[in-house]
């Protein structure tokens, strides 16, 4: 398997070159971050040894005591960090990962896991973080959440145990906590060496715990990088009530405690159990682990990373978050891949490295490098073909009222600015056998398990761009009933494949080298590609709910068969471009398998359309819908309204983490 060294910063230069550069570096490195010389840094180099960097653990006390044994619980902090600036006198930021995965399950494309030298310190530190930036003077440290790998404690999956053990590191940072050189006993150790500028990276749970940290206003805590991340632990398992997972917190945390925390965390996890009940309801538990609500709170900056198809930590949770940092006046950045849960490092690997670099320079050594200036938003609009702008969502984005109407066909109806005529009515029975590909395939035929409502080929591309909502009134026959609605982009496309292993990605034999490397930690990585996908619809929104949460998100009732009800569906976050020629449909039926829990009963609901929306972050607002479906649209051939249309297949979500590799 050949290696390559790939990025600008890896090419191969004169020895003279080597030279005056790293003299110039060294020196832009020593004078920054302080006074005006920060101010022309542009970017920090490669200056110090990886190889004869310090590698050390120590433990932070946290303030809690989640295990019960009458001690506060300390968590393991594992430090790499470059030698000479510590022989310099010179302090050095930290990027800081706060995880649950270090012994469990492993991080990144290839599950590496930290391992050890005979001292206890850290050979392996998974990723490439430590070996790209130890060099250019940042220390890497990789914190073991409470209960997991060499940390006490329990994991309380999200909530203050999780939140506050990472936070007490950053305060260690800066000078506002106790560490220890070892897990019991007394030696103190400080942090002399750092500046307590902190970032926080990580995907999934990772980046979730930067999130909540960052929600808490914690002093010293400069930029965030949440991938992938969860901002409200409610809506990684519920929607308003309707099941995503058939699992909760309890076996969650079963699943990344360590062989001590199963043994002391007895307490801890019957909490988990009563604080999450299966009947979707709202309580304290959730509150307390509701990341939103602190948004005003958040002093850092956020660079935020999602994919568009994640149906693992599902896109409402970049969605809310973005739109509350938004309201606060954070300064934020945000990308948005075609891929399921993947990390930009596997889609988009130099591109990725490169502007990770230049934000930590800017938010953490101060250099004026300009990343804070370029457009806000990177999305994928093809497999590897991305588009930005300015600000996200755009401007000119705003809310459109779209209304479904019948059409000659029961249950084939369209979409109108103008609502529905008066005791309009549209029928289905919910199948849980079937899911949005099966719905979308029929779009154009009348089903007895959806209703659909579609555009005619578009004369102009219309962008939907950010969070949709569909407001439903609906009259069960049963008890109990769910609901979903899905926008779907029915026409001709390329795509990654979602659904694929690799959720979007393919892995290659041959590898990438970004940073330096030790006998014990290399720095090089296998490639990856798209996986791509040949389609003719694209569901690229969705939202489900319990129809029994009608009235509050705290407590569902049972329904009275009959009766109509009205309730809104929050639709995930999205950008996507209908081409000119594609058809744009809102689609509503029962329980999406795979991606939701079934209810007890499988009603058939008459939808009342005079009553029913959906609202709709058109760029352009109404004009640009109003444009898009009048005049005479191009032609696209057969493919683009074939009766059958072809979609990526629902993933079935075998796991039940948000973690990395599927399980």
């Amino acid at each position: 398997m050949p290696i390559r060294a790939r990025g600008t910063r890896h090419r191969s230069r004169s020895l003279s070159s080597l030279v005056l550069a790293a003299v110039t570096a060294l020196a832009a490195v020593l004078l920054a971050p302080g006074g005006a010389q920060a101010a022309h840094a542009k970017e920090s180099r490669p200056v110090y040894s990886y190889a004869n960097a310090v590698r050390e653990a120590v433990w932070v006390d946290t303030g809690l005591d989640g295990d019960g044994d009458g001690r506060n619980d300390r968590v393991a902090v594992d430090i790499v960090r470059p030698r000479e600036a510590a022989q310099q006198g010179r302090k050095v930021p930290v990027i800081m990962d706060a995880s649950p995965y270090y012994s469990c399950c492993g991080r990144g494309n290839e599950s590496q896991l930290k391992t050890y030298d005979a001292n206890g310190n850290v050979v392996q530190m998974p990723l490439y973080y430590d070996n790209y930036f130890v060099p250019r003077g940042y220390a890497v440290v990789g914190v073991d959440l409470a209960g997991t790998n060499r940390s006490d404690g329990c994991v309380d999956v999200g909530g203050p145990s999780d939140v506050l053990s990472a936070k007490a590191v950053v305060d260690w940072l800066n000078g506002r906590a106790r560490a220890y050189t070892t897990r019991t006993g007394t030696q103190r150790a400080g942090a002399g060496w750092s500046n307590g500028r902190t970032g926080m990276i990580g995907k999934s749970w990772d980046g979730t715990i930067a999130n909540g940290v960052a929600a808490t206003g914690v002093e010293g805590l400069k930029t965030i990088v949440p991938i992938s991340s969860i901002s409200s632990w409610y809506d990684y398992y519920f929607a308003k009530g309707a099941a995503l997972y058939d699992g909760g917190p309890a076996e969650l945390a079963g699943y990344v405690d360590s062989p001590d925390a199963q043994a002391r965390c007895a307490a801890a996890q019957q909490k988990l159990v009563d604080g999450a009940p299966r009947t979707g309801d709202w309580t304290k538990f959730w509150t307390a682990r509701d990341y939103v609500l602190g948004a005003d709170k958040v002093k850092a900056s956020v660079f935020v990373v999602h994919g568009m198809q994640d149906l693992n930590v599902r896109t409402k949770n970049f969605g809310q978050w973005w739109e509350a940092l938004s309201k606060n006046g954070v300064e934020r950045k945000i990308w948005l891949s075609q891929t399921g849960h993947v990390d930009p490092f596997d889609y988009r690997r130099g591109a990725w490295v490169d502007t990770l670099h230049q934000w930590f320079d800017h938010y953490l050594l101060g250099y004026d490098n300009g990343i804070e200036r370029q457009p806000m938003a990177d999305i994928e609009r093809h497999p590897d073909q991305w588009s930005t702008d300015r600000v996200w969502p755009p401007a000119g984005t705003s809310a459109t009222v779209v209304h479904p109407v019948s059409g000659p066909v029961a249950g084939v109806g369209g979409l109108s600015l103008k609502s529905a005529p008066a005791r309009t009515t549209a029928t289905f029975t919910d199948n849980p056998a079937l899911d949005e590909t099966s719905w979308a395939a029929a779009i154009d035929k009348s089903t007895p398990e959806k209703a659909g409502f579609v555009t005619q080929p578009l004369t102009r591309d219309l962008r939907v761009s950010g969070s949709s909502k569909v407001t439903v009134t609906a009259t069960p026959t049963t008890s109990s009933a769910h609901l979903s609605a899905v926008l779907v982009d029915l026409g001709p496309d390329t795509i990654r494949n979602y659904s694929g292993d690799g959720e979007g990605i393919l892995t290659g034999s041959d590898r990438t080298c970004w940073g330096a490397s030790t006998a014990g930690d290399s720095s090089c990585y296998r490639t990856t590609s798209a996986d791509r996908a040949d389609v003719s619809a694209t569901v690229f929104s969705r939202g489900w709910v319990d129809l029994g949460h009608y009235a509050s998100a705290a407590k569902g009732v049972a329904l009275t068969p009959g009766k109509p009800y009205t309730i809104t569906l929050d639709l995930a976050a999205t950008d996507h471009v209908v081409p000119a020629g594609h058809r744009l449909a809102l689609i509503v039926a029962g329980t999406d398998n795979g991606l939701i829990e079934p209810a007890a009963d499988k009603p058939t609901l008459t939808v009342d359309l005079a009553r029913t929306a959906a609202q709709v972050p058109f760029v352009g607002g109404s004009r640009a819908f109003a444009r898009a479906t009048t005049g005479t649209p191009p032609r696209l051939g057969a493919q683009a309204a074939t009766p059958s249309a072809k979609g990526v297949p629902v993933p079935r979500m075998t796991r039940r983490v948000p973690g990395d590799a599927r399980r």
